[in-house]
């Protein structure tokens, strides 16, 4: 695994060299190439100049912040080797705060950080068990693609992992969504969606959370290939019905699906129980 950022964790007077990894796999990502649809020639990335049409190589594409209309002021590679930030290469912890403060929308992107050499193992299991122990996270500043990113800095089996956080002012409130309106329910509503919730509850690794339309959409593409037709499946209508008659038969549905596999487990348990004990031989004198 390839790292993208070589540093320090740095809180107080500890210092730790770590190594940064993208956590996010996409190599089961399935991504197409654009092509000319009259002889399926590969589609390139049009770097022409708006200005003048002239088609640019990458010696003479440069960096510009637009100041007026119009007005670009240049930035070059040096001008940006020459930003002293400690958080190019020091990741400063501001300090340690519990884990709920940060709203789930503010989570951003994840990292796996390791330890940079022998040097660093000891101090940097040192941070991950008491982050573990007193249940908090650090909060800090590095830059990561020529921008300084606020991440947090939690344990995780064993390790740390970084978050990438976005700023709050970043994301919209909940009252700009356009039409929402509190509606009133009723007690016997209320009540039903409860249970609802209740006898669905599961736990995350019981679920079937597979990415079914890449699947699907891997099926398509290899039937293409073999030259056989694509067919797709019709949707089914679903009836309308009113609310409290979805609830109660959602329930009932739901009661169902749990029924077998409390019995299975049941009948295990029974068999176990049921099962004959050997008795030792006695010696005969």
């Amino acid at each position: 695994m390839r790292s993208i950022w070589k540093g320090h964790i740095q809180f107080s007077l500890v210092t730790i060299p770590v190594r940064i990894y993208n956590a996010v796999d996409t190599e089961e990502t399935i991504r197409f190439n654009q092509l000319h649809k009259e002889d399926n020639g590969a589609v390139g990335y049009d770097k022409k100049c708006k200005k003048c049409g002239k088609a640019l190589t990458a010696e003479e594409i440069v960096k510009g912040y637009q100041f007026e209309p119009e007005q670009y002021v240049i930035v070059s590679p040096e001008d940006l080797a020459k930003i002293k930030l400690k958080s190019t290469k020091v990741i400063e912890i501001e300090g340690f705060i519990d884990a709920t403060e940060v709203h789930p929308t503010l989570y951003e992107s994840p990292y796996l950080a390791g330890p940079d050499g022998a040097v660093g193992a000891k101090p940097y299991s040192l941070l991950s068990e008491a982050l573990k122990a007193s249940r908090k996270v650090g909060i800090g500043k590095v830059v990561l693609r020529d921008r300084e990113e606020v991440v947090m800095i939690a344990p995780l089996d064993g390790g740390l992992m970084l978050y990438k956080l976005r700023q709050p002012n970043e994301v919209r409130k909940m009252e700009s969504v356009p039409e929402l309106q509190r509606k009133e329910v009723s007690k016997d509503e209320l009540k039903l969606s409860v249970n609802l919730v209740e006898s669905m509850t599961s736990s995350l690794k019981e679920m079937d959370l597979t990415d079914r339309y890449r699947d699907a959409l891997r099926e398509m593409i290899e039937a293409k290939i073999a030259g056989k037709e694509v067919v797709s499946a019709p949707e089914e209508a679903k009836p309308v019905v009113d609310i409290m008659t979805a609830l109660k038969q959602s329930i009932e549905q739901a009661k169902s699906r749990k029924k077998p596999m409390e019995r299975a487990k049941g009948e295990k348990k029974e068999a176990v129980e049921a099962k004959p004990v050997k008795q030792k031989k006695q010696k005969v004198a």
